[in-house]
């Protein structure tokens, strides 16, 4: 009987030896695929894989065992082994030699496989590695740089409030600052600076800013002192009546207030314009101005030094005056004439922009109605006085063409350089039926309206009592 299993001819030793043998293999078997086991769920846990993936994994490697097995890579461990079988001489037994291939092929699978797990796994664990490195790299980085930018941060805002520095005011002693024409804030600031009378630069563009004043600066000289808060200096810098050395002309600036300052800063006579005013203004003065500058110089600074002549200097408003109409669509000839008559009448009466189109709608009421007027102002201007200085004797002339108690409808030319606020007003006036008003505080300038003659009448003792007052 010629059994594979077991030699042919054997001793109770050797029997006993091959079956521990046989048995110490099984056993190793049984341990390698409790490790294979193990490791699948190990793999399949740590790879977020079901089992069946990571299976089919497993299984592709040990299949490339096996057709490493079969390429030819193992036979000439094989051929020893079986060449050492059959020529084994019968002194040393041919019960040694039977079990020498199976252990051999088992101990190669084995260590392949072992080889095989360690090597997917090293991969796995140097991939995760990677990325929890990464992961904490990336997590380190930005806080680094977040500490960074803070730090940064804090130190822009520490320049800055250092740069930003500003005296408290009201400052000490006195001091002229001139302000040319065309200059900047920045330019202005760094001047101001330089002569003590701001602490920084850039506290002076911040006032500015807050104040919207960059448009607003006038040229000029102003006297004003050493260590003043920027807020305060902003608020004379944008005011054209505290500029020394400029001619100002303002919404209510009257053309005999302009040939005043015009002839003492120019060094001209004052007859130089009244030849101007005598002439009625021939050469300068559009058709509708009906021979009257009033009303046709435009609200700006004028540098003295720009000018050679009386004529140049009211060449030069008039001309911007009618660019100025042009560009606000202001409608031209009688109508704009008419216009800017009622405009000014409103800026001689109420000095807050929020009354001017119920002032406007006052004038409308009263020449639909057929009413005097009865504005103030214009009763002033006829006599060149201030409203204040109005007497009684003056509100009942009846020769003042400009004596609006008196006379109807509008007076015979504007009193005054209406701006584009008061001209808007005179265009489209409020909704509203009034046909009284009056400002019964001349410190706020608050101004009530009525349709009613005896609450009109209420107002007026309002208005005295505050007077009585002040």
């Amino acid at each position: 009987m010629n059994d594979k299993n077991k030699p042919a001819s054997s001793s109770p030793h050797e029997m006993e030896d091959f079956l521990q043998r046989l048995q110490a293999s099984q056993e190793e078997q049984q341990l390698n695929q409790q490790m294979h086991d193990s490791s699948l769920d190990g793999f399949a846990d740590f790879t977020g894989m079901d089992e069946d993936d990571a299976q089919s994994l497993f299984s592709f490697a040990d299949t490339s065992e096996t057709a490493g097995e079969n390429d030819g890579s193992d036979t000439p461990a094989l051929t020893s082994a079986s060449s050492t079988t059959q020529n084994a001489s019968p002194a040393s037994g041919p019960s040694n030699a039977a079990p020498a291939p199976v252990l051999t092929r088992v101990a190669l699978r084995n260590e392949r496989r072992r080889k095989n797990i360690r090597r997917v796994i090293g991969i796995i664990v140097a991939i995760a590695l990677v990325i929890v490195l990464g992961w904490a790299g990336v997590k380190v980085y930005r806080k680094v740089r977040s500490i960074q930018a803070a730090n940064q941060q804090a130190q822009l805002e520490a320049q800055t409030a250092k740069r930003a520095t500003d005296y408290p005011g009201p400052g000490e002693g006195s001091v002229e600052f001139t302000v040319e024409k065309g200059q900047g804030s920045g330019e202005i600031g760094e001047n101001l600076v330089k002569q003590g009378i701001v602490a920084s630069v850039a506290a002076f563009d911040a006032a500015v800013v807050n104040a919207d004043a960059a448009q607003k600066l006038q040229p000029g000289t102003f006297q004003l002192k050493y260590k003043m808060a920027s807020k305060d200096v902003v608020a004379i810098l944008v005011d054209p009546t505290k500029a020394e050395g400029m001619i100002n002309v303002t919404a209510s600036t009257r053309v005999s207030a302009v040939i005043s300052a015009a002839s003492q800063l120019m060094n001209l006579p004052q007859s130089d314009f009244q030849a101007l005013l005598d002439s009625h203004g021939d050469g300068i003065l559009p058709p509708e101005a009906k021979g009257s500058f009033e009303g046709w110089l435009q609200p700006d600074t004028y540098n003295p030094k720009d000018y050679s002549s009386a004529h140049d200097l009211f060449a030069d408003m008039v001309k911007k005056r009618i660019a100025f109409l042009d560009e606000n669509k202001v409608p031209t000839g009688d109508e704009r004439e008419n216009i800017l008559i009622r405009a000014s009448i409103i800026g001689g009466e109420v000095n807050r922009e929020e009354y001017y189109g119920q002032v406007s709608r006052v004038i409308e009421n009263r020449l639909k109605k057929n009413m005097p007027l009865g504005m103030d102002s214009t009763v002033a201007y006829g006599f060149g006085v201030d409203p204040h200085g109005l007497t009684q004797a003056m509100l009942q002339d009846e020769s003042n063409p400009y004596n609006s108690r008196i006379q109807k409808g509008l007076p015979p030319t504007p009193i005054n350089q209406p701006n584009l606020a008061m001209i808007d007003a005179a265009m489209n006036p409020t909704p509203g039926d009034w046909l009284y008003f009056v400002t019964v505080n001349l410190s706020t300038g608050e101004t009530k309206f009525t349709a009613d003659y005896s609450e009109f009448e209420k107002y007026s003792q309002e208005y005295q009592q505050w007077e009585a007052n002040n």
